[in-house]
């Protein structure tokens, strides 16, 4: 199958490596991939700002770019949600071009478990990970069951890492708490997204992580960054990362 990578504009420009272990993934399990050089923001940022109105260039590069794949993979859930709930072409209809992309644009973790279907993956990684669930992943895109449900639990994520040889994945007090990020609210509501962030890494670190992993860089950035002014050792990696470890 024909596969358009989109990357997000902070993993390229910040965690690069997530972009070369996404493609790393793709490839092993037989996956014809192509990234389109001239790609941008998805515009999330502007919409999550209330300028969505403002988003039509990026919207338009977007179904130019994509439009051609079979399938686009991202490894990122806030930008394959934003993609599949607010794109939209300059003539919205029933042939516009940007309904076909919404339909076919997957987060990674849902890509390779409902579309390639893994069953079995070659890595290793010998750690104690904690996995964060990141709420756009869990809430938009059901990448797990939300625990405040009366209905059988799952995580397509701990499904995935638990086939990684060596790894032991932690039990945390509250399985899907927000980490604060929330793209702009952690400029608009510093305060209280420093608070929650604080709070997530105190579960990680009071169960005894080595690693927090999660399959949306941006948490994961936002985590990281309180682990280093506490001078905490504990790392982070994006799920596509120990997904393609050969520790």
């Amino acid at each position: 199958m024909r596969v358009g990578l989109f990357i997000p504009c902070y993993v390229d420009q910040f965690y690069p490596q997530v972009g070369i272990a996404t493609l790393h993934l793709l490839e092993k399990y037989g996956c014809e991939v192509a990234y389109p050089p001239n790609q941008t923001c998805c515009g999330q940022p502007m919409a999550n700002s209330g300028f969505e109105h403002l988003t039509q260039g990026c919207n338009d590069l977007f179904i130019r770019n994509f439009s051609e794949f079979e399938y686009i993979v991202c490894p990122s859930g806030s930008c394959t949600l934003h993609i599949k709930d607010h794109l939209h072409g300059s003539h919205e209809g029933p042939g516009d071009g940007a309904e076909g992309v919404r339909k076919k644009i997957y987060e990674l973790v849902e890509f390779l478990t409902d579309v390639l279907k893994v069953e079995n993956i070659d890595a290793s990684f010998p750690h104690r990970v904690g996995v964060h669930q990141s709420c756009h992943g869990q809430r938009g895109l059901k990448l797990s069951q939300m625990t405040e449900l009366m209905a059988p639990p799952f995580s397509k994520p701990e499904k995935l890492l638990k086939m990684v040889k060596g790894i032991e994945l932690i039990d945390l007090g509250r399985k899907d708490e927000c980490c604060g990020f929330g793209g702009t609210f952690c400029v608009a509501e510093e305060a209280v997204s420093v608070k929650m962030g604080k709070d997530r890494v105190a579960d990680h670190l009071q169960h005894g992580a080595e690693y927090i992993t999660g399959a949306d860089m941006s948490c994961l950035m936002h985590l990281e960054g309180i682990l280093r002014r506490q001078k905490s050792p504990v790392q982070v990696k994006h799920i596509a990362e120990i997904l393609d470890s050969k520790e």
